[in-house]
């Protein structure tokens, strides 16, 4: 049976993947090196992995191979691939109780997202966890600001938040967009309880020096280019409480779901003037955190993709494309970001 090629990285000259052999059901992992040679690829099998996951120490399979530098390249990958990996086939063997909506896939998904984070990062000290999220919080301010327009690139992003740098030719505002992200975030994992006053908190530190307009709104606005309405001013109070007592009420749901409900419903209120999705985000990652999940990053580049699911879900009570969605944007980020 043909094999499956799992990783590919490196340069033409000398790539290092993994490779899965399905024997009888059971798959068995190999290191391979591609190397081309006289203008032609020679491939080798340069160390078998085994078939349990568990037992795959990267560290030492580049220690002790004289390929050890194809390997180093390629190793946060490698690491990347290994945990995943070992990380569903725990998640798998648990009895997940059933779920109305996430499918048996997206249930084990999750629950081994939840197992590395709790067994990896939260067994870290405090200062290598707080380098980790120094880290997130780059990517995550760059992408959520850019979502509403913000400009400025990732590179500029970083010198911002890491060095302090302020660029040259950039409005204030989206400079102070960024470090109001940063500082919202680190505040906001200092919170206990969430509630309409943590809310309109958030959203003001978020929006200081950005727009005048703090507080919830006192008029009523058109959502650009949505096709829900957003609530009258004279009944966010209302709608945020009401809003907060149905997150209470249905705190047995899975908190991934509970979690993304939440965000779409906040949206589809439009409590502020300006920053909603900003503050939306934000609180939907406080959930998480709070409930022991890693955080969430939504990309830039998949903006259109999850508007797109926004509104889908507000055709639907199930909010699966919006769950589709996010999972899909969770598993990607939380391996480049978390697997230390």
């Amino acid at each position: 049976m043909k094999g499956k090629v799992y990783i590919v990285i490196g340069s033409s000259n000398n790539m290092v993947y993994i490779y899965e052999k399905i024997i009888g059901k059971v798959p068995y992992y190999y290191l391979r090196l591609n190397i081309v040679k006289n203008g032609k690829m020679i491939v080798k099998d340069i160390a078998y992995l085994g078939n349990d996951m568990s037992k795959i120490n990267v560290e030492s399979l580049m220690k002790n191979s004289k390929y050890k530098e194809e390997i180093k390249k390629s190793y946060k990958t490698i690491s990347k691939f290994v945990n995943s990996k070992h990380y569903l086939k725990k998640a798998e063997a648990l009895k997940l109780k059933a779920d109305k909506y996430l499918t048996e896939e997206q249930k084990v998904l999750l629950e081994s997202i939840r197992l590395h984070f709790k067994d990896r990062f939260l067994k870290l000290d405090k200062q290598t966890q707080k380098e980790v999220y120094d880290n997130f919080i780059v990517s995550f301010a760059y992408n959520t600001t850019s979502i509403e327009g913000n400009t400025i690139p990732l590179k500029e992003t970083a010198e911002i938040l890491n060095e302090g740098i302020t660029p040259k030719n950039r409005e204030l505002r989206e400079i102070y967009d960024l470090r109001n992200t940063k500082d919202t975030f680190f505040w906001i994992l200092e919170q206990k309880k969430l509630n309409k006053e943590l809310i309109g908190e958030t959203h003001d530190r978020l929006l200081k020096d950005v727009d005048l307009r703090l507080g919830f709104r006192n008029h009523d606005i058109r959502v650009l280019h949505a096709r829900f309405k957003a609530a009258p001013f004279f009944m966010i109070d209302e709608e945020i409480d009401y809003l907060l007592k149905w997150l209470d009420e249905n705190k047995e749901t899975n908190l991934f779901a509970l979690a993304t409900m939440f965000h779409h419903r906040f949206e589809k209120i439009h409590p502020f003037s300006d920053g909603n999705g900003r503050t939306g985000r934000i609180l939907f990652n406080w959930l998480l955190i709070k409930n022991n999940y890693p955080p969430l990053i939504i990309t830039k580049k998949n903006r259109d993709e999850y508007l797109t699911a926004l509104e889908a879900s507000d055709k639907r009570t199930d909010y699966k494309p919006l769950i589709d969605f996010l999972l899909k944007e969770y598993e990607k980020g939380y391996w480049d970001n978390f697997n230390v």
